[in-house]
């Protein structure tokens, strides 16, 4: 070995030896000449859980003009806490602290008596005011910590949509349903218990021990107008109070891009408030977790295939004999009336079973199975909400007659109502599957952002689908109400659903229990706009158009208004 190498082992262990020299000359400091004060300090300190230093990104609505209004955010304040160990006086602490809050003496006094321990939580969200006016109280053993929660100020606005946030199986905070759940990985700030240890304190200068998220996060910003989303749950609760509907539920969508503006179901909650709640399952959202057959609006898509396929022209005719027997079982139109020769415009009109069904069989099963499945039924949207289901399309499969007809009306297989929008608004932007979706932009807290992508893919002839949007033009202008609803400056494609709901004892159908629908798109030929409603066993009525029409009309002309769009007329 050279003699400088040696040299520099000397030197290393020179700096090896001083710095030890200082780390003990600290710790006798610490343990020996100020180990009461520390030893005091150690006993004051407040192991704070992780909800003291809570953070979370925020979600946010947007208006028309741009403007973003917060619906998920934080709130600071602070939180009361004890250490029974320093506490010397407890009767005289609840005194001081009385005029201040609603204590119960009683579990004061006991949580007091924990002597053993430093830390015993009083009172959460405590505003700043009163935590500032109890910190200056200066009572030992007594002190309002800040913190931060989770708050909701557009309250039940858009709920399901929203979610909100809980403890998951991990026992940590994290989104529980809805947006909060589905970009949890955005919004999440926290990892893991962060606190204030002054011994980290003491020797690296450390104010605060955390804990990084390497993940990229930020927040959210969603397409929901709050002008639009409040009207549509106004009219969805008129609709509810009128006919007593088990649930109901709503989506206003731009069929272009398939951003959603409004979406809303009933039942409903408040994230604030949920001390009431006693079934969880409102927390889940129906309009893409709850499968319906749809009846009588999945008849514009059996006339869309049809003609796609070049099975019938619109001006085809049929033989309509009032019923159709296959595979030993009878399907009947809604009356059970023969109407003889019939002209296509007048299945969706009058809305004839056995008239899409004729379409459907002269498609022929395969190939009306293959254009509904690339529709998306039987398949996730890809809608940014959790636990999205792929409804029930197993009678697509089938080599029977009987089943490829009902399904031709609606009736035999389900969807969700975020996949019903979706396969209606192939008829609504020329042909092209589009991808549903709430968030439309994700603000980083790096100052990226990024524009979440719209998705098309065609799948139907522009002409085919301009075709059926005539045909549906002539059902509002015409049919609907007689013709009572059209709009002179404006043309209105729409179509009503009445379908009978499935009795899980029977396996057949309930004789006084059926789920309305309604779905329309205006301007027609350009629309800007696609509505879907449907709610579940009103009672005392019939058909979805007695329930659903004035509804949809009243949405219509209040979108119009409100974005004031040209007439087309």
């Amino acid at each position: 070995m050279n003699s400088n190498s040696i040299f520099r082992i000397r030197i290393v262990l020179v700096f090896v030896c001083f710095f030890s020299f200082i780390i003990i000359g600290k710790l006798y400091f610490v343990q020996i000449v100020k180990g009461n004060m520390y030893s005091e300090k150690a006993d004051k300190q407040y192991i704070k859980p992780s909800t003291v230093l809570f953070s979370r990104g925020s979600i946010f609505f947007q208006s028309k003009d741009g403007t973003k209004n917060a619906v998920a955010t934080l709130k600071d304040g602070y939180t009361l806490v004890m250490n029974p160990k320093i506490l010397k006086d407890p009767n005289n602490a609840y005194q001081a602290l009385s005029p201040y809050l609603n204590l119960n003496k009683d579990s004061f006094i006991e949580k007091a008596s924990k002597v053993n321990d430093q830390y015993e939580e009083l009172q959460k969200r405590l505003d700043q005011s009163t935590g500032q006016s109890i910190n200056a109280l200066r009572i030992l053993g007594i002190n309002a910590v800040k913190d931060s929660w989770r708050i909701y100020p557009a309250d039940s606005l858009a709920a399901h949509t929203i979610g909100l946030i809980g403890y998951d199986d991990k026992n940590k905070i994290a989104g529980r349903y809805g947006l909060e759940r589905y970009y949890e990985n955005i919004l999440t700030r926290q990892t893991g218990i962060a606190s204030m240890n002054f011994f980290a304190e003491l020797f690296s200068g450390i104010k605060n021990s955390v804990f990084k998220n390497e993940e990229k996060t930020g927040d959210i910003v969603t397409s929901i107008e709050p002008t639009v989303e409040e009207y549509l749950e106004k009219t969805l609760e008129e609709v509810q109070d009128k006919w007593s509907s088990d649930s109901i539920g709503g989506i206003i969508m731009d069929p272009n891009t398939g951003l959603i503006y409004a979406m809303s179901a009933r039942p409903t909650f408040n994230p604030n408030d949920l001390k009431d709640i006693k079934d969880p399952r409102v927390f889940s959202n129906p309009l893409v977790e709850e499968a319906y057959e749809m009846g009588s609006i999945i008849k514009p898509l059996t006339m869309m295939v049809g003609i796609d396929s070049g099975a019938i022209k619109t001006d085809s005719t049929y033989i309509d004999k009032g019923f159709l027997e296959l595979n030993g079982k009878k399907i009947a139109n809604f009356d059970g009336k023969a109407r003889g020769e019939i002209p296509m415009q007048e299945i969706l009109s009058q809305s004839l079973n056995i008239g899409a069904a004729t379409i459907a069989l002269k498609i022929g099963g395969d190939t009306f199975s293959n254009y509904f499945k690339k529709f998306g039924f039987g398949q996730k949207t890809g809608i940014d909400q959790p636990n999205e289901q792929k409804g029930l399309t197993k009678n697509l499969d089938t080599k029977r007659d009987i089943e490829i007809a009902t399904a031709s009306y609606g009736q035999g297989i389900s969807m969700t109502p975020m996949q019903t929008i979706r396969a209606l608004s192939i008829l609504a932007n020329g042909g092209n599957l589009i991808i549903p979706h709430i968030v439309n932009k994700i603000e980083y807290t790096d100052s990226t952002s990024q524009m979440i992508e719209n998705i098309k893919t065609p799948i139907v002839s522009k002409e085919t689908v301009d075709e059926v949007t005539e045909m549906l033009i002539q059902v509002v202008d015409k049919a609907l109400k007689k013709g009572q609803v059209k709009m002179e400056n404006y043309s209105i494609a729409a179509k009503t659903g009445t379908a009978q709901i499935a009795n899980p004892e029977t396996k057949g159908y309930y004789d006084d229990r059926f789920l309305h629908s309604f779905f329309g798109y205006f301007p027609a030929h350009n629309p800007r706009f696609i509505i879907f409603l449907y709610h579940v066993n009103p009672k005392n009525v019939n058909f979805a158009s007695e329930t659903l029409t004035d509804p949809f009309i009243k949405l219509t002309k209040f979108l119009i208004n409100y974005y004031e769009i040209p007439p087309d007329r």
